[in-house]
């Protein structure tokens, strides 16, 4: 048995990253001493909203004195219940989880269970096994970004293309569902459901390669998020499709810039991971205090358009959320 510890012990070292906070970082919580540790299991770090999410909630924890070990999944949901059992042999208070899939994780909610670790997900939510989800409303994003490119294709329509995220993600779901749901009252809007391209952007632009080949007289393109429509963008521009319009979800700055430049970005939502990352870890502090949460927290989402893009440009890598 001693042997097997040491294992586990040293494989967890090698997937998962610490983020201290505290004198006595890594000592589990007793009885409200000592500080909070946390596990955080991350889906991919592929896309920048995931770097950021992460970043966001290694800041709350060091602000809050909590103790945070990070894992990426890469993408691979197998790992990730092994990042999950790693974790918990860290002696984590509480795991807090972006699902790779939220079926595929049930066995690592199942271990964390098990061991009496609660859960809260942060971004994309599970059927069961978490006390808490933390997100914003991605059905929401897709109709107000539907909206919008259905108000500027207007009374013409045309045939709208759809980069989607990941298969089987709840995001994805929502975002295509809520988009589906704004653009139907125009009759004349048609959709072609393009392939999964896992919110990559490289990915992106080789689906989009192929997308044009087939639907030449395509008049915009909608992503499920800005870094994939900005993939499409970049074929579009190569291609001399400059007045095919294009729209996103995340509010990823690059995107905001060029809706704000006037050019054929038209919209994003709202998507802010440092607040997100920020607002998981408070509600993982909560329940690691015992304290009662909400089973879904709302992080809220606006539409970002050339009406309002200017506010939102700055520095950092997303548009950031406003005070209310």
């Amino acid at each position: 048995m001693p042997v097997l510890l040491l294992f586990l012990a040293a494989l967890a070292a090698c997937s998962v990253s610490t983020t201290p906070g505290g004198s006595t970082a890594g000592a589990s919580q007793e009885a409200g001493d000592g500080p909070l540790v946390v596990g955080f299991s991350q889906a991919t770090q592929q896309s920048p909203f995931y770097v950021q999410l992460r970043e966001g909630a290694e800041a709350a924890a060091k602000k809050a004195g909590a103790t945070l070990y990070f894992a990426d999944a890469g993408g691979d949901v197998t790992k990730q219940n092994n990042d999950v059992q790693d974790l918990i042999t860290r002696q984590i208070d509480v795991l807090l989880i972006n699902p790779v899939d939220p079926q595929g994780v049930q066995p690592g909610l199942a271990a964390a269970k098990a061991a009496g670790v609660s859960v809260v997900t942060v971004d994309r939510p599970v059927a069961e096994g978490a006390v808490a989800h933390v997100g914003r409303d991605n059905k929401a994003m897709g109709e107000l970004v539907g909206k919008r490119l259905s108000e500027e294709l207007g009374a013409k329509g045309g045939t709208v293309i759809e980069i989607k995220g990941d298969a089987g993600g709840a995001v994805a779901r929502d975002r295509s569902a809520g988009f589906h749901e704004a653009v139907k009252a125009n009759p004349k809007i048609k959709i072609v459901e393009g392939p999964y391209a896992d919110y990559v952007r490289a990915k992106a632009v080789t689906a989009m390669q192929d997308l044009l080949q087939v639907n030449p007289g395509v008049a915009a393109v909608y992503a499920h998020n800005d870094d994939m429509a900005l993939g499409a963008l970049k074929v579009l521009n190569e291609s001399g499709k400059s007045k095919v319009l294009v729209a996103g979800v995340d509010g990823l700055m690059e995107a905001v810039k060029e809706i704000s430049g006037g050019g054929q970005y038209v919209a994003t939502a709202l998507n802010d991971p440092i607040s997100l990352g920020s607002k998981a870890v408070e509600t993982v502090l909560k329940v690691g205090k015992g304290e009662k949460v909400e089973p879904s927290i709302d992080a809220g989402t606006e539409l970002i358009d050339r009406d309002n893009a200017a506010p939102y440009t700055g520095s950092g890598e997303f548009a950031q959320a406003r005070e209310q």
